[in-house]
């Protein structure tokens, strides 16, 4: 017996572009997770992963916008499933890359990994399709000068999650009532 009936995935005729055109992050425990609501009823299975509603608790600050250059930053994830012990999760990792390294935001990055807290963040693709990622870390931070002048100074700073499912798709709606 089936635990879900299978979903179709159809060839899209659509423009597919990588990386991330935006980012907004914001503390986990900004965000009310009990009111994480998805699509009802569902009439097209797909969209049991589209969110359509969203808040943060009460007096919480809005997601913040991180800026970076395009060609420069994005996001993978990776399923894990061990089918001996029966545990699935995904591994997600979102790879930012800020240029010119300075004091503003060598603290944002100091506060973004303060404390090893949760954070959530909503990334913008290049498709124009928004995705919310839950209970993300930052794990890593680097880079520097550079060596010839035309290496320019960065920062690359790593998310890593490790949630039951792939990132949920975002109405824009949703979007514009978390900042």
């Amino acid at each position: 017996m089936s635990c879900e009936a299978l979903i179709a995935i159809e060839k899209s005729c659509d423009n597919n572009s990588g990386g991330i055109k935006r980012i907004y992050i914001n503390l986990q425990d900004n965000v009310d997770m009990d009111t994480l609501s998805t699509i009802s009823p569902v009439v097209n299975p797909g969209d049991a992963y589209t969110i359509d509603a969203l808040d943060l608790v009460v007096a919480a600050d809005p997601f913040t916008e991180f800026e970076f250059r395009r060609n420069t930053s994005g996001y993978t994830e990776e399923s894990n499933i061990d089918l001996i012990n029966g545990s699935s999760f995904v591994t997600q990792t979102i790879n930012l890359m800020f240029h010119r390294r300075e004091a503003a935001k060598s603290n944002a990055i100091k506060v973004l990994g303060s404390g090893q807290q949760y954070l959530s963040a909503i990334v913008e693709d290049q498709n124009g399709i928004l995705w919310f990622f839950p209970y993300l870390q930052l794990t890593a931070s680097g880079e520097g000068s550079g060596t010839a002048r035309a290496d320019g100074s960065k920062y690359s700073v790593t998310l890593l999650a490790e949630n039951d499912q792939l990132a949920y798709a975002m109405t824009s709606a949703v979007l514009t009532s978390l900042l």
